[in-house]
C-alpha cells in the first residue's frame, strides 16, 4: 500500500486544479513546497497514469500529462513548423476501427497551414 504524504497530498491538490494539457514541469511550478523535485513529481504523475486518473501524451518529444480532456490532436504545418491543438468531437470513425474500448488517444495531423497555403 503506498503512503499519503503531506507531498503527495499536495501534489493531489494541485492536479485538481489543472484544466489544461500540462508537464511535469508545469506542475513543479504550481508547488511552492521546497521539498518536492521533479522526481517525485514524475513518480506520482507515472503512478497517476497507470491507474488511468490522468492522461499522457507526447508532443515535440516531451511528455504531455492531462486530468480532465481525453484527446490531444496536433495539426502541425510542414512549412513554417507551427503546431496547433485541435479538439476531435465524435470519434466514431475510430472506434469502429477498434475492438475494444478508448480511453484516451492521440492524433498527429501534418499539412500545409492557411497561412503557408496563401503565400
Amino acid at each position: 500500500m503506498k503512503r499519503n504524504t503531506k507531498q503527495k497530498q499536495l501534489l493531489e491538490q494541485k492536479l485538481k486544479n489543472m484544466n489544461e494539457f500540462f508537464t511535469a514541469e508545469d506542475l513543479l511550478k504550481k508547488i511552492k513546497y521546497k521539498r518536492i523535485g521533479i522526481a517525485t513529481i514524475y513518480r506520482f504523475l507515472k503512478e497517476k497514469s497507470e491507474k488511468n486518473e490522468i492522461h499522457e501524451y507526447y508532443h515535440e518529444r516531451r511528455r504531455v500529462y492531462s486530468a480532465t480532456d481525453s484527446s490531444h490532436c496536433h495539426f502541425t504545418c510542414t512549412k513554417c513548423k507551427k503546431s496547433s491543438h485541435f479538439r476531435i468531437k465524435n470519434i466514431n470513425f475510430i472506434k469502429k476501427n477498434v475492438k475494444g474500448s478508448i480511453c484516451h488517444f492521440q492524433i498527429d495531423v501534418h499539412g500545409t497551414c492557411e497561412n503557408c497555403n496563401r503565400k
